[in-house]
């Protein structure tokens, strides 16, 4: 597949796809192509190539080609041949949200056939995808594979519409033929449509089932993504090749990706007692990519439990008795039966919204290999801890007292070819280290990690964390050292972050080096806590300053406590190891904050005691008294400045 790059877009794929063996590349019927604007083709005929290779016939796909027909839904949609429900569930997602797929098939208005413009049709389509953080255009004909006249993969209920089918052409062209849509992850196809990020749930491991509370919180969670404009699907592990597409006495199929095409909480009884009654029941509706094989257990399309809701809301619901491939089942019979979910949230950033606004940091990095050790930076996961600090390093600060934070790494999609086959993603992961509130260089040694990703070979990793105010360093890595590769990492927090590839392992020389000073020595300092310290009747507001050569780091105040616990660390590159590093504990007060007591630290590398408790002393120069309370800290020294 050739490709190009155009002036302020993303790559735009041109070649076209070789057709499938044993199939036919069929035209859409239209009008020799011209160099104007895409368009629908005219009902005319096409060069349709025989199986057995003989002489073009002039044959149609249709008499009245359209793009839609009586608008675009979810029912459509039918998967083919090949094995793409995983794709054809995200499609059906996409199908209910306007505003995203109108992203996906832009201009569709002006793509549509005219009947009025017969000669503005040119034989061409292009649709957008978000792909390793950009949005790509990407660019087809209208030859669609066929037998017999009859379209192979994904089809729509009509044989006059064809948005599905050359979404899904334009989708192989992206991953490189269609054979490499045999067998996919939805996750990744929610990410195209949406430019969101996707977070994966296993229920099975997570026991929904038989705790209603955690059923309860994930339902909310899942209420959220699809009322906020997410895609959603399911599916049940398929164990053994055997059990792959295994149809389940309840009508379910193993192996297979279902889209959830609404959520709800559903209201029980009639008329006025609905109005008054409380009782509401958590349903899901989901939707078989085959357009049949139902679900036929309680709330199934002819179960006598619809009795209990009324006509009213079961149109509203949109309630159907036919074997259409949707249903509807309570979330806890979903938790049940299926063992996997995808949200894929798509993230608000816009300042104009009523909903919660994130801010986002996007950053490119890449694993490489190197000889040598300072530059190498493919050092695997923890389990190689002689490389591990070798990998990329991103520093982020959460600036509330807590905040939940979304983190997302996603490798370059590997592109598939007939010859070469599909190609295969490296297992990945990140951790996440809370580190000195003051650190500006990449870290050598092993800090409190504050939370992990699962390792996988999907193409993107998700973990969502609610971290306390602080600094802190995320490493994504290969399982393996030595692999290399480009990623894509976004972190998401409700204030900027001011996230960033760490990448010098200590201060630079310059020429201001000689004359300034060069630091001699690194020190870390963690302030533990204090006891006993001078307070009111409601306990001091308490908070812990370091200062170092000009430098300083402050903590948090810790409220109403007389024995606070601050877990604050600074590191320092001292030009002068001479001079102490002070510690000062204040009170913060309205008018005034109030002094409580400091000590000094000589931070002298031959020190091999860790832990000091320490008594806080005034700040008479001459000599020092001791004032009320105790500080606990932990100090660390090296002349090596890599050391920590």
């Amino acid at each position: 597949m050739g490709g190009g790059r155009g002036a302020g877009r993303a790559a735009a794929w041109e070649s076209e796809l070789e057709p499938p063996p044993q199939t036919s590349p069929s035209r859409i019927p239209g009008p020799s192509r011209r160099p104007v604007q895409p368009g629908f083709p005219r009902p005319r005929g096409a060069l349709h190539p025989c199986l057995a290779g003989a002489a073009a016939a002039r044959q149609d796909i249709c008499e009245d080609p359209r793009l839609f027909v009586d608008g675009i839904s979810s029912h459509d949609l039918h998967q083919g041949q090949v094995g793409n429900c995983w794709f054809v569930a995200a499609c059906s997602s996409l199908a209910s949200r306007e505003s995203l797929w109108q992203k996906v098939i832009p201009d569709w208005k002006e793509q549509e056939w005219d009947p009025e413009k017969p000669s503005a049709y040119a034989g061409i389509f292009h649709f957008h995808f978000w792909r390793f953080g950009e949005w790509v255009d990407v660019v087809i004909d209208d030859r669609l594979p066929t037998v017999n006249n009859q379209l192979i993969y994904c089809h729509s209920n009509s044989r006059s519409e064809f948005w599905c089918a050359l979404v899904e052409k334009a989708y192989a062209k992206l991953a490189g033929c269609y054979q490499a849509l045999d067998g996919g992850n939805t996750a990744d196809a929610l990410v195209d449509f949406t430019g969101g990020v996707s977070e994966p749930i296993d229920l099975t491991e997570g026991g929904f089932a038989n705790d209603e509370a955690k059923r309860n919180q994930l339902f909310e969670r899942v209420l959220k993504v699809h009322s906020r404009g997410g895609l959603i699907s399911a599916s049940i592990k398929a164990v053994t090749a055997a059990d792959m597409e295994a149809r389940l006495a309840c009508g379910l199929v193993k192996g297979h990706a279902y889209a959830i095409t609404d959520v709800r909480k559903v209201r029980l009884g009639h008329g006025l007692l609905a109005f008054f009654k409380s009782e509401k029941l958590d349903m899901i509706r989901l939707r078989n990519p085959w357009g049949e094989r139902e679900w036929n257990g309680p709330w199934s399309d002819t179960s006598e439990e619809w009795q209990k809701v009324s006509k009213s809301e079961r149109e509203k619901m949109g309630v159907t008795v036919q074997d259409d491939g949707e249903f509807w089942m309570t979330f806890e019979d979903v938790c049940r039966y299926f063992t996997d979910i995808i949200k894929c949230r798509v993230i608000n950033t816009s300042y104009l919204s009523i909903h919660k606004t994130w801010e986002e940091a996007r950053l490119r990095g890449a694993w490489t290999r190197h000889e040598d050790p300072r530059k190498n930076r493919s050092g695997g996961c923890i389990n190689h801890k002689d490389t591990f600090f070798q990998n990329p390093q991103y520093i982020f600060d959460v600036k509330k007292p807590e905040d939940e934070v979304l983190i997302c790494i996603q490798q370059r999609p590997k592109q598939s070819t007939r010859r070469d086959g599909k190609g295969e993603n490296l297992a990945i992961g990140f951790d996440i280290y809370k580190v000195e509130e003051n650190r500006e260089y990449r870290m050598h040694g092993l800090q409190h990690r504050a939370a992990s990703s699962i390792y996988i070979n999907s193409r993107s990793v998700f973990l969502r964390t609610d971290q306390p105010e602080g600094r802190y360093v995320i490493i994504p890595t290969t399982f393996e050292p030595g692999h290399t590769g480009e990623f894509l990492l976004r972190v998401f927090t409700d204030v900027p972050s001011n996230c960033r590839e760490l990448r010098l392992d200590e201060p630079p020389r310059s020429c201001w080096s000689s004359l300034c000073g060069y630091p001699q020595q690194v020190t870390q300092v963690h302030i533990l806590g204090a006891t006993g310290l001078k307070d009111s009747s409601t306990g001091a507001n308490s908070y812990v300053i370091i200062k170092c050569e000009g430098d300083k780091v402050r903590s948090a105040v810790q409220k109403g406590t007389s024995t606070p616990e601050y877990n604050v660390k600074g590191i320092f590159y001292r030009k002068k190891p001479g001079q102490p590093i002070t510690v000062q504990i204040w009170n913060h007060r309205v008018l005034k904050d109030e002094f409580l007591g400091q000590v000094h630290l000589k931070a002298d590398p031959d020190d091999l005691q860790a832990l000091h408790t320490l008594h806080l002393q005034d700040r008479s120069s001459r000599q020092p008294s001791d004032l009320p309370g105790t500080v606990a800290v932990c100090v660390f020294s090296s002349t090596s400045l890599t050391a920590v």
